[in-house]
């Protein structure tokens, strides 16, 4: 059993190094649709600079590594806000239902939305008085699994759809990750391969036009036609990572201390179209109730330091409540609020 896990592992990570290498990376940027999927979920993940795929273990699992929610023992809700540049908002929430001790079910919805737009034309390019809308939507359903004690493995379905004005497309993806309990000192290795699925090609009414075949043939005036869009790839990333607690109890931490906790975590991420870049994270928690982070990205253009505290607040029955708060760092385009709640009944 040992020897096939390992096995299982093994070829799933170099599966999805090579699914994402067989996208390319050269010169992508830009290059694919649904960009709401690279946005960060929850206040606590993005705190840590998103190093997040081995240390998954609450409601942003679903996001970060299905096979994560296989840690949550109790009837858990959650989401988060985050109010982005140009008036744009992202919403996350999440449930997670443990069916057996071993088995746990998940759906999550991410929400993205702006204000109004007003329409402008060449001739009237001050606006015509007419607005539009465009918004972003992904609705995912999440099962894991845990043959063994020291591993869980998980999959998301997730139908996405993006709409702008009187156009929207939708399509069908899927995210698989695995989460290794390595026996030593409360290391853990996580893997996640995310948005691998069909294109988003968009279709509406405004496509529809008029089209004259042959303008000496007064039968044919009035014939409608239907503009063809190009189909988009969803981002795919590939993202494998590793989390030690440098300080915890006696049979987790590299040094015991039961009332404190110091997590490291480490994040590679390899996405199809853009440049492989680095994330690295810290939390510091005292006595599970109160948590300091901080968070690093490599090779990024902007967005470099996270910080972020956690609250969490014993409740009658051992049911907890959770309030998360995170500052990221986009540089020259200011900094971005992400707060976050959650409870475990």
């Amino acid at each position: 059993m040992k020897r096939f896990i390992i096995q299982f592992c093994v070829i799933s990570i170099i599966f999805g190094y090579h699914l994402t290498l067989a996208q390319g990376n050269d010169n992508k940027n830009g290059t694919t649709a649904a960009q709401f999927l690279k946005v960060g979920a929850g206040a606590r993940p993005m705190a840590m600079g998103g190093a997040y795929v081995a240390i998954s273990n609450d409601v942003h699992s679903l996001y970060w590594n299905p096979a994560g929610i296989t840690k949550i023992d109790r009837f858990s809700i959650g989401g988060s806000y985050t109010r982005w540049f140009a008036d744009i908002t992202h919403h996350f929430w999440g449930i997670v239902l443990p069916v057996t001790h071993n088995t746990s079910v998940g759906l999550s919805g991410i929400f993205v939305s702006m204000d109004p737009i007003e329409v402008t034309t060449v001739d009237q390019q001050h606006g015509t008085g007419q607005f539009y809308e465009a918004s972003d939507l992904a609705i995912c359903i999440s099962a894991a699994v845990r043959p063994v004690d020291f591993l869980s493995i998980g999959v998301t379905g997730k139908i996405i759809q993006q709409s702008i004005y009187n156009e929207s497309a939708s399509t069908f993806a899927f995210d698989v990750g695995s989460l290794l309990d390595i026996p030593f000192k409360g290391m853990r290795l996580g893997m996640n391969f995310s948005n691998f699925g069909g294109d988003l090609k968009l279709d509406g009414r405004d496509l529809i036009k008029e089209y004259d075949l042959n303008p000496d043939n007064t039968l044919n005036t009035g014939v409608q036609t239907r503009l063809e869009t190009q189909g988009w790839n969803l981002p795919v990333n590939f993202r494998v990572g590793m989390a030690v607690d440098l300080i915890g109890r006696s049979t987790e931490g590299l040094l015991e201390n039961e009332n404190n906790r110091v997590t490291i975590s480490v994040d590679g991420n390899h996405p199809a179209d853009a440049a492989q870049y680095l994330n690295i994270g810290a939390e510091y928690n005292f006595s599970e109730i109160l948590s300091l982070r901080g968070g690093f990205r490599s090779n990024r253009d902007v967005e470099k330091f996270f910080y972020g505290l956690g609250l969490s607040i014993p409740l009658a029955d051992k049911s907890t409540f959770n309030f998360d708060y995170a500052l990221a760092s986009f540089g020259e385009l200011d900094y971005i609020h992400i707060f976050g709640a959650g409870i475990s009944l």
